[in-house]
Parts: structure tokens; sequence; C-alpha cells
């Protein structure tokens, strides 16, 4: 995001990013990647969650919310690799704009949100399992929980959804999509400030809560000396913690960076930004990895269906060795020696 002037005139940094050819095939590349593994990992993870673990337990239904968010993802990211290998130049209308940023800063914040309410549900199992016992409710718990994620993210982004995000370019020849952001988006520089600063919250605040209930977690089980549980879980805690340093803390302190040099001093980092929101996708790439180590049930029928393949695999060349077997057995005596 960049808080630029509604005037035609953009600082040379931006124009830099709009007409270096090399950065905007280096990014196309990497959403390209990032959307293969994206599809193919959250949709057999989709399928998995939905049709093959059960029961649907609180961690469940927030593994469905994240992996709708990441195939959400997913689908959004070839309209961005069109839109940066035609230079910069969006041509599919200032809706579908505005329809494509706001699922790829809602994946972002609804996954930070998921993965602290994920947390929060394993530090209620393990270190408080006396609150929340009682199946149903935490079940109607996580579903409201889902809902008010959502509205939460859409209302701090709401500024984006009443705004044209398209932004013309007429020494370029270019229309941009969601690269330059109009000043007068806002009423007052207060007004970004508190913007930004809101949409900055989204991760600082979650970031503590999840690290705070893993590290908790963590230290619950190594009082109880449960080895396998206990290595789980620094597995799972590692593979968020990554998640969030990685794919995360770039992006939104690179954002928090940017908007404060660009609000106070005229000044701009957005083409860091703009590369470390290539690592804020991954996420949707490392989220079935944490399903992985979150959830027994998901463990489990992972590792049935790929048994079952492999299983599938050794039958059918035991049942071709049988066939030639039976072949040679019953092939003419003239001709076994014949050949």
């Amino acid at each position: 995001m960049t808080g630029n002037s509604s005037s035609t005139k953009l600082d040379n940094a931006t124009l830099s990013l709009f007409q270096s050819g090399n950065t905007s095939i280096i990014i196309s590349v990497l959403y390209m990647v990032v959307t293969a593994v994206n599809l193919v990992g959250n949709g057999l993870s989709m399928w998995l969650l939905l049709f093959r673990t059960w029961p649907k337990t609180p961690s469940i239904i927030f593994m469905i919310n994240l992996t709708l968010t990441d195939l959400a993802l997913g689908v959004a990211l070839p309209f961005q690799i069109a839109y940066l290998l035609q230079g910069y130049n969006w041509n599919m209308g200032t809706n579908m704009c505005s329809v494509l940023t706001i699922v790829f800063y809602t994946n972002m914040y609804c996954s930070i949100l998921t993965m602290m309410a994920i947390s929060i549900d394993r530090y209620l199992g393990i270190v408080r399992p006396m609150l929340f016992r009682q199946t149903r409710e935490r079940k109607s718990i996580a579903v409201i929980g889902c809902f008010l994620m959502w509205a939460l993210v859409l209302s701090f982004l709401w500024p984006m959804m009443t705004t044209d995000l398209t932004y013309g370019i007429p020494e370029l020849g270019i229309t941009t999509c969601f690269d330059v952001l109009k000043k007068d988006m806002l009423p007052s520089s207060l007004a970004w400030a508190a913007f930004i600063f809101s949409i900055f919250s989204l991760f600082l605040f979650p970031f503590f809560i999840t690290t705070f209930c893993y590290i908790s977690v963590i230290l619950k089980l190594a009082k109880d000396s449960k080895t396998a549980q206990k290595k789980r879980a620094i597995r799972l805690t590692t593979m968020v913690l990554l998640v969030f340093t990685l794919c995360f803390a770039p992006s939104n302190f690179l954002l928090l960076s940017h908007a404060v040099m660009r609000i106070f001093y005229n000044k701009s980092l957005y083409m860091a930004y703009k590369l470390s929101l290539c690592f804020s996708c991954l996420n949707s790439c490392l989220d079935p990895f944490i399903y992985y180590f979150a959830s027994k049930e998901f463990r489990r029928k992972l590792r049935e269906i790929i048994n079952l393949h492999s299983l599938s695999s050794m039958d059918s060349m035991k049942l071709e060795h049988m066939r030639s077997l039976f072949s040679a057995e019953s092939a003419p005596e003239g001709q076994e020696r014949k050949e």
C-alpha cells in the first residue's frame, strides 16, 4: 500500500518500480509457483478436512476457514500475474481491482487471526483443559469466531472497499491497481496514521497471543513429560512462528515504515514492500504443514491416503507379475522353447 497524493506526479521510487521489467518478472514467477502449490496443497487439505476428518473439532473448523482463505488467494493470484506481466497495466475494471485487492489482504489477516484462534484452542485444551470442555459449545464458538474474523478484517479494510483503487499514470500510459492509493481516500494524515496502525495491529497483537499460547503449551507438555506430544508441539510452534516471521512480519513492518516515511517525510519504501508481499503469499503454501502438526485426525487420514496409494501401486505390480507368470505357464510347450 502507498499513500501517494492524488496528483499525477509520482515519486521516482514508485515510477522505477513500474518501469522495472525484471522486478515484475521475478514477482510473477514467484506468484506462479505459489499458485500451483497453493491450489494443489490446499485443494487436498480442503477435501481431507471436509470429507475425511471427523469429528469437526474447533481446530478443524478453524483449519477449514484458513484453507478457504488460502484457496481464494490461489484463485486471485493469476489475475495479479497477468497484471504484472502486462507492465502494471490493469484492464479488468475498477470493481475487479477492488475484489482482488480485498481477497489478497483478507487472506493475510484472516490467516493471522485463524492461526491465533488455533493456538488459543490448543492452549485451552492442554494448559486450561477445564475451560470450554463441552464439544458442542466449543464448535459454536469456533463457527462464530470465524465469522467475527471476517467481519473484523473487512471492517478494517472498509476504506479500501469504498474507494476506486485504480490509478492512471499518463506519463507511462498505464493504469495501476492498488499500487498507488489516492491521498484523498482518507480525510487527513491522522486518519491515514490510524488506518495503517489498525492494519498493523491485526498482525502485532495476534503474533504476541499466538507466541504466548504455544510457549505455554510447550512448557506444560515439558512438565508432564509427554515426549511425542511435546515434539509435535515444538514442530507446530516452529512452523507457525516461521510463517509469522517469514511471511507476515516483513510486509507488515515495511507497511508501517513506508507509511511513516510517506506521510511524514515524503519518502518511499514501496519497492521493498512490494517484494515483501510475495513472501506474505507463501503462508498459503505452508498452512497444510500446520494442519499436519496441529490435527491428529488430519495426520491419520493423510497417512491413510498415502498408504492406500502405495498399496495400490504394489498390488498392481504384483498383479502384473502374476499375469506374466500365468501367461508363461499356459503357453504351448513348443512356443515356450522357441522363446
